[in-house]
């Protein structure tokens, strides 16, 4: 079954231990010679602004992801140590043309 998103248990245990909401959204992040990536990044709590994101109802946790990245195959886990602890996400696929996918 396809899932909006996978969280591994770890993942949902600190989101639990936080408040039980998690936000998934694109950040840019600016190179030095004027070029843009936009990285898939997770934080605890709702977004400020809710009118760009789906809200899901998930099991694990409440969920508000950009629709952009919903149903690709992310999975959201946690590392780190101690009170170091952050989300993180894992396995977006590269977009078919993009300069990281092999020509064929």
């Amino acid at each position: 079954m396809r899932q909006v998103i996978k969280m591994e248990h770890p993942a949902v245990a600190f989101i639990q231990q936080h408040g039980g909401v998690v936000t998934v959204r694109r950040s840019p992040r600016h190179g030095c010679c004027g070029g843009t990536a936009h990285i898939a990044v997770a934080e605890l709590g709702a977004p400020s602004d809710t009118s760009a994101f789906e809200y899901h109802q998930l099991p694990e946790a409440d969920l508000w992801i950009e629709p952009s990245l919903a149903w690709q195959g992310l999975r959201l886990r946690v590392e780190g140590w101690w009170k170091f602890r952050r989300l993180f996400l894992d396995g977006a696929p590269l977009t078919p043309g993009s300069r990281d996918t092999q020509q064929r």
